[in-house]
């Protein structure tokens, strides 16, 4: 026996911005836009943001509600009544307990992928039959744990097929386990976040020789394997592709299930990965479109036969976020104008890294917290980083940002200020989630204090100071 073992959507940038917001428009996106500003100007107002507290992430409760309520929609119009669905939020994306707590109570459950991940689901009282764990690299502990607490498993490979086994044998779980397969689909445009390649490191390669029989085999033999679980990627990632890698999967469900005679396959975990336009105000994809499209692609999967679950993260959340950072000095170098701001690669790390790949928009803002007009100038916003590469945007046309002014990164809600990069030991900023309502106005709710300076030591072996000197 062998033993074996994701341009498209939300990638470019025009350049071309209006005065503050790369173009709010009408609808859903102006709402937003709107909310944005109010919030903004009440964070300089309340002292959230300010000469001594220069950098901010703000985000916006109510778009998070909004995006939980149309992905349940969507799914619940393309699936047959009675169907048992689960939306389980990639914790990945924004790794927040009280972010998990509001979409816990939105209906959206917890897909983690490490024990820090699970404790986080936890925290924020996600029961574990809302919950899946799909770490790549799980220790017999993860396992352990998972399937003693009910939660539901997807292994990765065969060696971790192995473990599960000896778990099972040793005793009861009510956890539902199944196996990660790699449909082998190709890749989109950002080839870190395609996991469907030909050599992806994730799950068993279906079109490697002997991997197709493999899996059947291996859920003939074990009629507790119940699942079967396939992620295409996420952004750069096209709704035609995804929607291949899920059509692949189902295809493999059904001939399981022929094969062993009846129904032992009954869930179908399609992944995430619905991808962001960074690119404009719009929501697109949308899940309605998603869902559409999966329905004429794989019109099986919803006739009621197959549970289904979803494990989306940045299409929740990115819309929803936004970091402010307040612009500590305006200069000048070679003739082009640059705002030193206070946020860069220690909150916008993929952007600073790749910036063809996760470019972001820039809105400006002045002393005030309001939107800033006037004529557009081609600048630089960089960070606060010692090395020369760190910038939030090259050459970007905004009203000139001046000393004292706000630069605010866009559609950062997922993949951001949740993941501190901790270059030259900077201080990871506070979050504030705001509701914006009448006659109130903007109201914000703590969900991460700013890390202090005394955290900083601790946390780089401070009470250790003379750990080294006695070896």
């Amino acid at each position: 026996m062998n033993d074996f073992g994701m341009n498209d959507f939300g990638t470019s940038h025009s350049g071309t911005n209006d005065r503050r917001t790369g173009g709010a428009g009408d609808g859903d996106g102006g709402r937003r836009a709107a909310r944005r500003d109010e919030a903004v100007r009440a964070a300089v107002e309340q002292g959230l943001l300010g000469p001594d507290t220069p950098i901010v992430g703000l985000l916006d409760v109510t778009g998070i509600r909004d995006s939980a309520a149309a992905l349940r929609a969507a799914f619940d119009a393309v699936t047959a009544p009675g169907t048992p669905v689960l939306h389980a939020f990639a914790v990945k994306a924004t790794p927040l307990v009280p972010v998990l707590r509001l979409l816990h109570e939105a209906g959206i459950g917890a897909e983690v992928a490490s024990p820090g991940e699970l404790a986080l689901a936890r925290a924020a009282g996600i029961t574990p039959d809302r919950t899946v764990l799909d770490s790549p690299a799980k220790t017999p502990a993860d396992l352990r744990e998972a399937l003693a607490r009910g939660i539901a498993v997807n292994a990765d490979n065969p060696q971790e097929l192995h473990r599960i086994d000896a778990l099972v044998r040793s005793a009861s779980t009510r956890s539902p386990i199944g196996i990660r397969v790699n449909p082998q689909v190709g890749g989109g445009s950002i080839g870190a976040t395609s996991t469907a390649t030909a050599t992806s490191k994730f799950g068993v390669a279906l079109r490697d020789e002997g991997a197709r029989e493999w899996v059947i085999r291996a859920c003939v033999n074990r009629p507790w394997l119940t699942r079967l679980h396939a992620h295409t990627g996420s952004q750069g990632i096209p709704l035609s592709l995804m929607a291949r890698g899920v059509a692949e999967t189902y295809d493999l469900a059904e001939e399981i299930n022929r094969r062993v005679g009846h129904r032992q396959i009954d869930t179908i975990d399609i992944g995430g990965g619905l991808p962001v336009n960074f690119g404009s105000e719009e929501t697109s994809p949308t899940y309605a479109e998603y869902a559409r499209s999966l329905a004429g692609a794989v019109p099986g999967l919803f006739d009621g036969r197959y549970g289904l679950v979803t494990e989306f993260g940045r299409s929740l959340l990115a819309k929803h976020g936004t970091v402010v950072a307040r612009v500590e000095y305006a200069k000048r170098s070679g003739g082009r104008p640059i705002a030193v701001t206070h946020a860069g690669v220690q909150v916008a790390t993929r952007t600073v890294y790749a910036p063809g790949s996760w470019p972001l928009r820039i809105a400006a803002y002045d002393a005030k917290g309001l939107p800033k007009s006037g004529p557009v100038t081609v600048q630089d916003i960089a960070g606060p980083a010692c090395f020369s590469g760190d910038l939030l945007a090259e050459g970007r046309s905004l009203p000139l940002l001046e000393q004292g002014d706000y630069a605010a990164a866009l559609d950062t809600g997922a993949y951001y200020f949740a993941h501190h990069y901790a270059y030259n030991s900077l201080l990871r900023p506070g979050i504030h989630g705001f509701t914006s309502a009448a006659p109130e106005g903007v109201r914000f709710a703590v969900v991460r204090k700013p890390q202090t300076i005394d955290e900083i030591v601790e946390e780089s072996g401070g009470e250790h100071a003379r750990g080294l000197l006695g070896l």
